[in-house]
C-alpha cells in the first residue's frame, strides 16, 4: 500500500515527542505530515523555529489553501481547526471548539481520512483528553492505517489509551517504534 500522508494528534508531553521524532525522521523522509499539537490560543510559533533547529525536514504551519507537498511537516495554527479539502489542500476555520480543542485532532484526522481514504497513516501520542478518538476511528473506518503510541511509553496516556479503547488499531508501539514504522513505510513508498 502507497500511503500519501501521515497526520499525528498529540497534546500534552507532545513537544518532547516531536522533538524525538524529528530528531530522528532522515532528510531524505518524503511523506507529508500533518500534525495537531494542542496549544494555548495565543501561541506563537516559536516552538516551531525550536523544532527546525533539531529536524533534518522542514517544518511549518499550514495556511489557507496551502497545497500538502512531499517533504514537508505541516502543523495547525494555534486556535484555527486545519482541514484537508479533497484536492489535498488545507483549510483553516474558526468553527467551535471540538473536544474542548481548536485545533481539534478529530477535526483534522476527520477531513483527512475523507479527502486520502485508505492511503492515510493515523498516529495518535501523549494527550490527557480523548480528541483524536472519533478521528483515528474514521482514518480505520476508510482502511487506512492507525497507530497509537504504546500508553506505558506516553508521557500522558490517556489520549492514546482512548483510542486503543474506542478501536482495534493496527499498531500499539512505543515513540521510536513508532518513527521506526513511519521510516520503512516511507521508503516502501518512495522505491
Amino acid at each position: 500500500m502507497k500511503y500519501e500522508a501521515i497526520v499525528i494528534g498529540v497534546s500534552s508531553g507532545g513537544m518532547n515527542a516531536m522533538k524525538v521524532m524529528f530528531s530522528l525522521l532522515p532528510k531524505e523522509f518524503k511523506t507529508p505530515i500533518i500534525i495537531v499539537q494542542h496549544l494555548g490560543e495565543y501561541s506563537d510559533n516559536y516552538w516551531i523555529k525550536l523544532l527546525n533547529d533539531k529536524s533534518n525536514l522542514s517544518i511549518k504551519e499550514a495556511d489557507e489553501k496551502e497545497k500538502i507537498e512531499n517533504g514537508n511537516v505541516y502543523i495547525a495554527p494555534p486556535n484555527y481547526h486545519l482541514m484537508i479539502e479533497r484536492d489535498k489542500t488545507f483549510s483553516l476555520t474558526v468553527d467551535e471548539r471540538v473536544n474542548y480543542a481548536r485545533p481539534s485532532i478529530d477535526v483534522l484526522f476527520e477531513s483527512a481520512a475523507e479527502a486520502y481514504k485508505n492511503k492515510l497513516i493515523g498516529v495518535i501520542l501523549t494527550g490527557s483528553s480523548s480528541d483524536g478518538t472519533a478521528g483515528i476511528k474514521k482514518i480505520k473506518e476508510y482502511g487506512g492505517l492507525t497507530i497509537a503510541q504504546d500508553p506505558k511509553t506516553a508521557e500522558s496516556a490517556y489520549m492514546p489509551a482512548s483510542a486503543i479503547a474506542a478501536i482495534k488499531v493496527d499498531y500499539i508501539l512505543s515513540l521510536e517504534d513508532i518513527i521506526d514504522l513511519l521510516i520503512k513505510t516511507d521508503k516502501q513508498n518512495n522505491t
